[in-house]
Parts: C-alpha cells; sequence; structure tokens
C-alpha cells in the first residue's frame, strides 16, 4: 500500500485527470453583469475562478440558486443543491 492514498479521497477522480468541469460559454458575460448561469452538470468541478458567479442548480424538478463562494472551491455543483425534501411529520398525535 502507498502511503500516500490516504491523502487522496477514495473512489473520486484519477489525480492525472484533474477535475471535471463543463465549458460554461456565458461565464464571461456571467461574471460582467451579474447573470445567473442556468446548468444541469450538477458533476461539474467548482474552479476557482467561479467565485462570486450565481448558478441556478438543476435538482431534478426546479433550478435552484447557488452563490459560490471562497469555501466550496474544489466541491461539486450538485452539493449545494438538494435533491430531497426535509421530512416533517406530524407534531402531536391526537
Amino acid at each position: 500500500m502507498r502511503p500516500t492514498l490516504g491523502l487522496f479521497k477514495r473512489g473520486g477522480r484519477s489525480a492525472w485527470k484533474g477535475p471535471y468541469f463543463v465549458a460554461f460559454p456565458n461565464l464571461r458575460e456571467a461574471q460582467t453583469s451579474n447573470v445567473a448561469i442556468k446548468t444541469q452538470a450538477r458533476s461539474c468541478t467548482i474552479l476557482p475562478n467561479f467565485v462570486g458567479i450565481r448558478f441556478l442548480v438543476h435538482n431534478g424538478k426546479n433550478y435552484l440558486p447557488v452563490m459560490v463562494t471562497e469555501e466550496m472551491v474544489g466541491h461539486k455543483l450538485g452539493e449545494f443543491a438538494h435533491t430531497r425534501k426535509a421530512f416533517s411529520g406530524s407534531g402531536k398525535k391526537k
């Protein structure tokens, strides 16, 4: 076993391939005019040049707004657009 395997996320993308991202054609326009980018690419890795851009990420039913911050770099867009609603049961039984 290699000693460096514990440093990387297991089951992820190979390090030599680099991060997976989608080329957004309207990225420049979104940076200058503060327009949200509508996307269904939930598996796209957030890059440092996406910071400050608003995305509308599809969750299977709706497009949810996601504002990219510095802490989100390296994560996926789909992590911030949840696909399931929170369960809320009834408070009391009579």
